[in-house]
């Protein structure tokens, strides 16, 4: 609010005083003269005597004569920067610099991180290696060892009556299994024979391109699907036929089980069957089109993966699922490989050119494979080290299947783990072979015994060798402790690490921090009761799972990966 100066005297002034404007009189003599306040030097005052005003008016009105002088000098100054702001400008921009080391932990912690990201590489795929041929081993036992104990269970039927009268078992249980398995696979291997595999080549091939992508999609879909339900109707069937008398039962009986497993194999020979065909009409296109855009598939699982939050188990499970892609990926080039040489006669050349398709499907799956692994571990705070964690996890499936307290076939272990089940790829494969070779006469006698005794031989070394190194990463990892010393032998060898922890995660109540330094595979993984009071008489609720309690299908944070 302004006021109105035009009723000022001659001595009076304008003072500032909290942002408003006052009207302040200078005392003056009654013939219209100034007072003398004191400070002045003008002479003395005539008239009447002088009022001089109190010291504390006195003090304030100097302090607002020096912000005023202040406020010209500064608006003097500033005026004569703003003359010169572009010199100084690009004197500044030309002459600045700056410390790195002042915040000497960040850039530690970030080149740490860089570090890690290419690391990642060669942990995933040391441990994607061992589980490639723990699927392999799996996959040749079925052709190598499986007949042999197939021949020692029927043998043993044939003498089982005089072992019954010494009070011997018929039939163990693992050769009642043996059994099972090898009838679901003659079984299988037979009424794939009436598949005409041409005739489905010729049906896939007169599709639309976008038609064949989507079935393609949906191949995938139905295959994970198969595989979840397929190892439930294989355990269920081998349960059947090995419970124990003394219990009561409460199933459908041998039978209609084993009917519902060679049902399912058959079924899932058969989407494979349509998996490889359709991959081989993608190679022998002309545009090469379809392959283009099948391979973008992997590509397009990055979007789908890397941006989500991931936890260790849910990481196990994708690191698993990879494995067994992998493997699955293998299956059907091979298949498309001879697929395409019997048809052309075996031509060394046409193989030729099949041979750079072939590279550019495994190096986009392999790269794929990092790009996601690194950047899901960046993005989720997990080190590299966890990958040698999952390695011992696996070796420990394996290593447990050979003591004599063992309740599942490596196998089996193989089957739950990574969603892998050899029965419908070997049922398949023997389909191929059979159609593929033509074998007739004493030679063909001697190269299917000669085959057999390779592949039993390369069987042996692959077993040895896994069994060797799996013994070696569970001694590290100490999982073949009792359960109680678990706890302490992990947090000594976190406590021997002498590496900082680079990712950092906030410790929220009631959430387990995806930090490296929890054990996946020890006790820690569950509350305590000292961190959660139960009440009297109310049952203790395991609420984590370790790495042994996850199979590929296992709900584990509210997801499935």
């Amino acid at each position: 609010m302004q006021s109105d100066t035009s009723t000022l005297g001659k001595g009076d002034f304008i003072t500032q005083k909290d942002g408003e404007e006052s009207i302040e009189a200078r005392p003056r003599c009654s013939g219209g003269r100034p007072t003398k306040e004191e400070g002045d030097t003008d002479g003395e005052a005539v008239g009447v005597d002088v009022v001089p005003p109190s010291p504390p008016e006195t003090s304030k009105a100097e302090g607002v004569a020096k912000n005023v002088s202040n406020t010209r000098r500064e608006s003097f100054t500033n005026n004569s920067d703003n003359n010169l702001s572009l010199f100084k400008y690009l004197n500044a921009e030309l002459t600045r610099g700056y410390f790195l080391q002042h915040d000497e932990a960040k850039y530690e912690q970030k080149r740490e991180r860089v570090y890690t990201f290419f690391k990642i590489q060669k942990e995933v795929e040391k441990m994607m290696w061992y589980g490639f041929f723990l699927c392999m081993d799996a996959f040749l036992f079925l052709f190598t060892f499986l007949p042999m104990r197939v021949f020692m269970a029927l043998l043993k039927i044939f003498i089982g009556p005089c072992q019954m009268q010494r009070g011997g078992r018929w039939l163990e249980p693992a050769q009642m299994c043996d059994l099972l398995k090898g009838f679901i696979l003659i079984a299988c291997s037979w009424i794939l024979n009436s598949v005409d595999i041409s005739m489905l080549y010729h049906i896939v091939r007169g599709q639309a391109m976008i038609k064949l992508y989507i079935i393609y999609n949906m191949l995938e879909v139905a295959d994970r699907l198969f595989s979840s339900f397929g190892q439930d109707i294989l355990d269920a069937l081998f349960w059947t036929a090995t419970e124990p008398k003394k219990k009561r039962r409460e199933h459908f009986g041998i039978i209609p089980h084993l009917g519902l497993a060679i049902v399912y194999v058959f079924l899932h020979a058969v989407l494979v069957l349509f998996q490889a065909t359709t991959l081989n009409v993608a190679f022998n296109s002309h545009t090469k089109a379809l392959l283009t855009i099948m391979m973008s598939n992997n590509f397009v699982e990055l979007k789908g993966s890397v941006f989500k939050k991931f936890e260790k188990r849910n990481l196990y499970q994708m690191s698993c699922a990879d494995i067994r892609e992998r493997y699955h990926y293998l299956v059907l080039l091979s298949i498309v490989v001879l697929r395409n040489m019997t048809e052309f006669s075996w031509n060394p050349e046409h193989f030729k050119q099949l041979i750079p398709d072939l590279i550019l499907v495994l190096a986009a799956e392999v790269l794929v494979d990092w790009v996601k692994h690194a950047f899901i571990t960046k993005f989720n705070c997990i080190s590299a080290e966890v990958y040698l964690e999952y390695r011992a996890s696996l070796a420990n499936d394996l290593v447990s299947s050979r003591k004599k307290t063992a309740y599942s076939d490596h196998t089996d272990l193989v089957s739950r783990r990574m969603g892998f089940i050899p029965l419908p790829i070997a049922a398949l494969g023997i389909r191929i072979f059979t159609q593929s070779f033509k074998m007739s006469g004493f030679i063909s006698v001697i190269i299917i015994i000669l085959s057999y005794i390779s592949i039993t031989l390369l069987k042996i070394l692959i077993s040895i060798v896994l069994l060797g190194k799996g013994c070696q990463y569970v001694k590290d990892y100490k999982l073949d402790e009792p359960q109680t010393n678990k706890a302490h032998s992990t947090l000594n060898r976190e406590a021997s690490q002498s590496a900082p922890n680079l990712y950092p995660d906030p410790q929220s109540p009631g959430l387990v921090p995806s930090d490296s330094s929890i054990s996946l595979t020890g006790s820690d993984l569950t509350f305590s009761s000292r961190d959660i009071k139960a009440p009297s008489g109310a049952k203790k609720v395991q609420h984590n799972k370790s790495l042994s309690d996850i199979d590929r299908y296992t709900l584990c944070s509210n997801q499935i990966v």
